[in-house]
């Protein structure tokens, strides 16, 4: 006979197992959909406020005000996209073409104060000279890189307009998430309650700090960074213009990115002799672009949070690296509460050594 604490050990091991498989299975059921839900998430969380006004303001019922958001939403970023990717079109043809008849003139010379600068220069002057002895193939090779790299960046910027599918999810899961928002977070709250207890309100409001903190140091620091750099770009009368200005804001989404944007096209100017253009743009990149991304970036993300913004930093490279686009505002946000969890441990074991030293002061001597 089985005596009753082991019929119970037992019937938990098997509940454990049956909810442990049915985990499984409902991950490998929502999986195709964990990236919709995920950006409707982050974007219906920080948006929230403005949902909150908007129901105020016109005392609609919850499903109306959520579908009048979504649409607002949709409004806001899908036609503008879809705007700028026919813009893009033009100017990455545009671009194509003025790059592939210099290319058409021959490799460039390098000016003589980058061929002596050390390693850099003398690499360089190699790579050319090598090319100069077969400029067909360096032609080739490079007119196959251009048109490469433009076809990448259509991909990139209409792969929202191609996966219509995803978009469509994520804007449905954002509908729900604005109308019944409350309920699920209360819901959440009640079950991570139960296993976490009081602390998970820290954990909680740390989540939904960084998420705001993230989602607008990330984007409006980009769209500052591309803007201004896009300004720097027509006042050059650079060819294509807003399409460098796009490429230094999807670059800018990484934190100190954009210097390789401008730096590039920057060294571009210099090697072809266009050495005004080239200062004048460095000095810009240096002055205008970069403390966009110095000042705001930090001033943003980190008082808002009290993070370091290091621990920012490394955790939109780490999350972009391990999540894809969507780690951009995945990976500070786990790093956000881990520093939360962090921060509570080092309190308790402060609360806990000032016990011990005033339970020994009250000790009979």
């Amino acid at each position: 006979m089985i005596d009753q604490a082991t019929a119970r050990f037992i019937r938990r091991i098997i509940v454990g197992l049956l909810l442990g498989g049915l985990v499984m299975l409902g991950y490998t059921v929502v999986q195709p959909f964990i990236i919709p839900v995920a950006w409707a998430m982050i974007i219906a969380y920080a948006s929230w406020p403005l949902y909150c006004l908007l129901r105020q303001s016109i005392k609609l019922r919850p499903t109306l005000s959520a579908l009048l958001m979504t649409l607002l939403v949709t409004t806001a970023f899908i036609l503008p996209t879809l705007w700028v990717i026919s813009l893009l079109r033009d100017e990455v043809g545009i671009a194509y073409t003025h790059f592939n008849s210099r290319i058409a003139e021959g490799p460039p010379k390098l000016p003589e104060y980058i061929r002596t600068l050390p390693w850099l220069g003398s690499w360089l002057d190699g790579l050319i000279t090598q090319s100069i002895g077969d400029p067909a193939a360096f032609q080739d090779k490079i007119s196959t890189w251009l048109q490469e790299g433009s076809n990448q960046l259509v991909s990139v910027l209409g792969d929202v307009g191609r996966n219509a599918a995803k978009v469509g999810f994520a804007l449905i899961t954002l509908f729900f998430m604005f109308r019944d928002g409350e309920h699920i977070l209360t819901q959440v709250h009640k079950v991570l309650f139960r296993f976490l207890g009081a602390r998970i309100d820290n954990y909680l409001a740390a989540v939904g700090e960084m998420t705001i903190a993230v989602v607008w140091g990330l984007i409006l620091t980009a769209l500052a960074q591309g803007f201004v750099a896009g300004l720097g770009y027509w006042w050059l009368d650079l060819s294509a213009p807003m399409l460098l200005g796009a490429i230094t804001a999807l670059v800018s989404m990484i934190p100190f990115g954009a210097p390789f944007a401008w730096g590039s096209i920057t060294v571009f100017l210099l090697i072809d002799g266009q050495y005004l253009n080239g200062i004048i743009l460095l000095l810009w990149g240096a002055l205008a672009v970069s403390s966009v991304d110095n000042l705001v970036r930090p001033m943003v993300i980190s008082s808002a949070t009290q993070i370091p913004f290091l621990l920012v930093m490394f955790g939109v490279l780490g999350g972009l690296a391990a999540f894809g686009l969507v780690g951009l505002f995945m990976g500070p946000v786990i790093l956000a509460v881990l520093m939360a969890i962090w921060q509570e441990w080092l309190e308790e074991s402060d609360l806990e050594s000032a016990t011990d030293s005033s339970q020994q002061d009250e000790s009979p001597k």
